[in-house]
């Protein structure tokens, strides 16, 4: 039997393609974050957010794969994304975006600056002595300390108290670039703590990588009012409303305690962890939103998958090392299944022009490697708004880097094997069998110990040889360990590997799996109409064809910017 493989190199080079080709070159790369690839013909459409957030979303995924493919192909639209990113900055600090026919009121979010900082971030690792992003960053960040709300004193019914830790809000979540703060006006979203949150995770980094203290003050204060005030999480850190954001500030609190030393915000973030994973399925499908719709209404956004990637990570650097099982089932299925990677049902014409900020050239071969805002769990409805959407396209592929970095730690010379895919660096070559057999091969470069995570998957007749002979081990911490290893030596760990089914519940109903392994190869029922987890490439796939396919017209142009069907 043959089955599709985990190819991190191959995902990394379709998220390449997409971000490097869905951009507007006439406007310096500008991304395009709206697709209708359901239209006929098809079309992408600017609008706003393409130079607000996407400018720092899609700078961090261009990078990620660019290190995982260690090329400098795309060096030129990455180039172009650190333009926008120092360009068009406002009163506070703020960046906001330049004037375009498809905007309208000149605006700042403090949900959006949360996109901004990590890319900002990523600027300043990579050119260290560059005064102008290291302004750009200082200044945001006391452009926002200055801009919140310090609640310093409770007064209540028996009268005022101090309170002991720093408490800052935000009084609005819109900051107009003429007036700042309007009241009258807000983005409708609701959940202002938490969308305006997202940022806690990008101060930590900078703290981390400049000591700046400013940073770590805005931190606490932001996370001490979205755990208290904001009432915004329950007791036990329930919630209501969008995960990828609840998600994004549980990875900053993850940071903030380890950061700050106090494990009160890690143990926080468990709980918003915890709870979104109770409403996700085994193989990483997770809700867009908590409480918010019925769960079979919900689809799954890519972004909020590689939240849970990143916060998982994070808390197993500090300690938990049981999250491992959720990053390699999430990054390997439903991260895999959202990315983009057939267009056969696409109607392109490429010989409509241009016009408006619309752009209908070649529309099926650049959409491979975007991702989807929006699948069930065994399917992608191309009549959905967000089928693709520009957001995730630019958060997603940051899981690639993640676990493409995680798969193999070297520490004072060991190798610990903790996700199975094929990798070769300097030091070692990493081979495995999946989905067709339980094999994973490591071949060491230099000398030094190996190790190999164990998962509940590969049960217990696990067998490991070295160099073709029965090695001799050592089992601590789900890990099994060989040392004293020369340059050369070759390790071999083989298990059983059988097709099983296991009912599972989510999104809503009831699913039939079919696992190998850590992958799944099948789901049933089979959906519509980009069919998912077709990985026997010995049965026929299904692929839709524009016929398949109807417009049920849609979108989200904005409040003026309505286009006819």
């Amino acid at each position: 039997m043959r089955y599709a493989r985990f190819d991190i190199p191959l995902l990394a080079r379709r998220s390449l393609n997409y971000l490097t080709r869905m951009v507007d070159e006439k406007e310096d790369n500008l991304p395009y974050w709206l697709i209708l690839p359901n239209k006929k013909p098809a079309e992408a459409a600017h609008c706003r957010v393409d130079d607000a957030e996407l400018v720092g979303s899609w700078y961090e995924g261009l990078e990620s794969v660019m290190r995982v493919l260690d090329t400098d192909e795309g060096s030129d639209v990455l180039e172009s994304f650190k333009r926008k990113l120092l360009s068009d900055w406002g009163p506070c600090g703020l960046r906001f975006h330049k004037k375009y026919p498809w905007t309208h009121t000149m605006h700042s979010s403090f949900h959006e600056m949360g996109y901004i900082l990590p890319a900002l971030n990523r600027l300043s690792v990579k050119y260290p002595e560059d005064a102008e992003i290291e302004d750009r960053i200082s200044g945001l960040i006391k452009g926002l300390r200055a801009l919140v709300i310090e609640r310093k004193v409770r007064t209540f019914w028996n009268g005022d108290m101090d309170e002991p830790e720093p408490i800052y809000e935000f009084p609005n979540d819109v900051y107009l670039l003429e007036g700042g703060f309007d009241m009258s006006r807000h983005t409708g979203r609701g959940e202002m703590a938490i969308r305006n949150g997202i940022m806690l995770s990008a101060l930590v980094d900078r703290y981390e990588l400049k000591h700046d203290e400013t940073a770590l003050e805005l931190a606490r204060g932001l996370a001490n009012y979205i755990l208290g005030p904001s009432r915004y999480f329950s007791y036990d850190m329930n919630f209501f409303g969008h995960v990828h954001s609840a998600m994004w500030v549980a990875t900053g609190l993850v940071k903030l305690g380890r950061a700050a030393g106090e494990d009160r915000y890690t143990q926080k973030a468990r709980g918003i962890y915890a709870f979104v994973r109770s409403m996700s399925s085994s193989f990483g499908w997770v809700p867009e939103y908590a409480r918010w719709h019925p769960m079979d209404e919900e689809h799954c956004e890519s972004c909020c998958i590689k939240d849970m990637i990143e916060c998982a990570y994070e808390l197993i650097k500090c300690g938990y090392d049981e999250y491992w099982t959720d990053i390699l089932l999430f990054s390997r299925n439903q991260l895999v299944e959202n990315q983009i990677a057939y267009t056969g049902y696409v109607q392109d014409d490429d010989t409509r022009p241009d016009a408006d900020g619309i752009t209908y050239k070649s529309i099926a071969s650049r959409m491979i490697g975007g991702f989807t805002g929006g699948s069930l769990p065994n399917s992608i409805s191309l009549s959905k708004f967000r089928s693709i959407a520009g957001c995730c396209s630019g958060i997603a592929p940051i899981a690639f880097e993640i676990v493409w970095n995680a798969a193999v730690e070297q520490s004072r010379g060991s190798f610990t094997v903790n996700i199975p895919l094929d990798r070769e660096t300097d030091s070692y070559k990493l081979e495995c069998g999946y989905p067709e057999r339980g094999s994973i091969k490591l071949t060491l470069k230099q000398g030094g110990d190996a190790a190999f995570r164990i998962y509940a998957y590969m049960g217990n007749k696990i067998s490991v040889r070295l160099n073709g002979k029965e090695a001799q081990t050592e089992e601590t911490d789900r890990l099994i360990v060989l040392r004293g290893l020369k340059a050369g030596d070759c390790v071999t760990l083989t298990h059983p590997l059988r097709s099983t089914i296991k009912k599972e519940y989510c999104a809503g109903r009831e699913y039939r799996v079919l696992w190998r392994g850590c992958d799944v190869i099948d789901i049933l029922p089979h959906g519509e109409h980009l069919r998912l987890f077709q990985r026997d490439m010995n049965s026929p796939a299904y692929l839709p064809t524009p016929d398949d396919v109807v417009y049920t017209g849609a979108a989200n142009y904005g409040p003026t910017q309505q286009k006819n069907n």
